[in-house]
């Protein structure tokens, strides 16, 4: 392999980027508005939770029970239902997700210590959001029962209930349980994935298009001097694409970067140069510029936004599923950018993770300069 050649391919690429400023204005505009975008607008916090109340008991112990949920920042109470037909009209329109039923005789039951119920109805729809509520309501209601409890049992015996376990409860990584410090670092993976297909998806279907491939076709220029040419050029854009979501992650999302500096740089390299390393086998694979860009688009955002571990847990997919992630380089890229952002992880736990991503770098490599040694020959 000479050097020179290399360079000089590489040389030819950059110039061309450089006198299409238009496309490389989006190349590194893309990706910051892709994360400013989806940072704000995706978030799996469920907060506010509009709330209706429907009390027919009108007590102070009713009213008490309305309080938890008015003074609790995960719950919204829009007002009082008079009836359950309104509770329905505003559960079919999405108004209401949660409704807090008290029946007549509540205090009453309360004051002669008998069971007192109350009926909590749900917008079951959508699944997700339904189980974290009903949690948060599970969760208050049972706080207010240990205290009545406790209140009962001090006014009976004149002795303080004393609960037997008592939970102290400390969350490591991400103590505010803010959803944004989890999906930001992965989705620069998702970003970073998308983007640098489609940044090299194009470059070998374009010679074949624009007739320059039989020029190269007459030099002595070898197969991977020519891809890793073409790679050289749109390595410092995608790099240059990864230090602005990283920097937009960390000053504008305020994510924590608790890991070596250092390392993140290195993992973005290795995964940036396979990513890389892909759109030129999909370019190779496809001499039309339209199909390279479909494929590059199909083979990276929709492995890297489903199996990657962005947002669905690979461990609740299926087992056939789970073994095809394995092959997704976006999985151990998420893995380790969440790992450096959030626990401050090394190569000690990291190790696996980035010795999967060289050697995807590599094969890569391999194989589309053995395509495209097929294609010139």
């Amino acid at each position: 392999m000479s050097l020179r050649r290399t360079l000089a391919v590489a040389r030819k690429e950059g110039l061309h980027i450089l006198r299409d400023p238009r496309s490389l204005g989006l190349a590194l505009a893309v990706p910051l508005l892709m994360l400013l975008m989806f940072g704000y607008a995706l978030t799996l916090d469920v907060d506010q939770v509009p709330t209706l109340v429907y009390d027919l008991d009108r007590s102070v112990e009713s009213r008490a029970l309305v309080a938890l949920f008015e003074g609790s920042r995960y719950f919204r109470v829009l007002g009082a239902a008079p009836d359950y037909s309104t509770i329905q009209r505003a559960i079919d329109r999405d108004r209401c997700l949660v409704a807090i039923v008290i029946p007549r005789d509540y205090s009453a039951n309360l004051r002669q210590d008998h069971l007192a119920e109350v009926q909590v109805l749900l917008d079951g729809s959508d699944s997700n959001t339904a189980s974290i509520a009903l949690a948060y309501t599970d969760a208050r209601l049972r706080g207010h029962s240990a205290a009545l409890r406790a209140r009962a049992l001090d006014r009976k015996g004149g002795t303080e209930l004393k609960i037997p376990v008592e939970p102290r409860l400390r969350v490591w990584y991400n103590s505010e349980l803010k959803s944004r410090n989890y999906i930001v670092p992965g989705l620069i993976a998702v970003i970073l994935q998308i983007i640098a297909a489609l940044l090299t998806s194009l470059t070998i279907a374009r010679e074949w298009e624009s007739g320059t491939m039989e020029q190269i076709l007459s030099t002595p220029l070898r197969p991977a001097e020519l891809v890793l040419g073409k790679l050289l050029a749109f390595f410092s854009l995608g790099l240059t694409d990864a230090i602005i979501a990283i920097l937009t992650g960390v000053l504008v999302f305020g994510v924590p970067l608790r890991g070596d500096h250092l390392l993140l740089l290195a993992t973005s390299c290795i995964f940036t140069f396979g990513a890389l390393g892909w759109g030129v086998l999909v370019s190779a694979v496809a001499r039309s510029q339209l199909l390279a860009f479909q494929m590059g688009m199909l083979s990276s955002f929709l492995p890297a936004l489903l199996l990657s571990g962005f947002i669905f847990a690979i461990e609740n997919m299926p087992h056939i599923v789970q073994a095809v992630t394995y092959l997704t380089p976006s999985r151990y890229f998420v893995t380790s950018l969440k790992g450096i952002f959030l626990k401050g992880v090394g190569l000690e736990v990291l190790g696996v993770e980035l010795l999967f991503l060289a050697a995807f770098a590599v094969l890569v490599f391999v194989i589309a300069t053995r395509r495209v040694g097929r294609r010139l020959a």
